[in-house]
């Protein structure tokens, strides 16, 4: 078994598929990153912050299926500039969607979402099953 890759391509100045001619690391689209999100479990709750500079609360959408929560945004920017003879036309659109399965412990009815300064903060409360239960105390007979 021959662990090394071999290249059987003839030699050309001709790239012989589209990789060859932009390699991947060529293309950089800032409009399909994905923003950072932080997870932080607490006693009572889980709460999910996501970085989304640049968004308005109206470009958001949570949506909460099987279990999955999605969290999206489409956002379309223009910008039209008219002088004398020419028309100057600039548009762009970014976008994102981040999924997350939520654990049994989550109560989904109840999850929280607050929009301020470029953060979108969730809070996911556990059920009360799931909560911490204090030490019960048996009295011996």
């Amino acid at each position: 078994m021959n662990l090394l890759k071999t290249n059987t391509r003839k030699s050309t100045w001709l790239p012989n598929s589209f990789e060859d001619f932009f390699p991947q690391d060529w293309v950089i689209n800032s409009s399909t990153s994905v923003p950072a999100v932080n997870v932080q479990e607490l006693e009572k709750s889980f709460q999910l912050e996501i970085a989304t500079p640049g968004f308005n609360k109206e470009d958001l959408s949570i949506e909460i299926d099987n279990d999955v929560l999605s969290i999206a945004s489409v956002a379309k920017h223009e910008n039209n500039q008219k002088e004398n003879t020419f028309t100057r036309r600039e548009f762009g659109y970014h976008s994102f969607r981040r999924s997350f399965t939520i654990p049994e412990t989550v109560d989904a009815q109840h999850i929280k979402a607050n929009y301020t300064n470029g953060i979108l903060a969730l809070t996911l409360p556990k059920r009360k099953e799931a909560l911490p239960q204090p030490v019960k105390q048996i009295k011996i007979a």
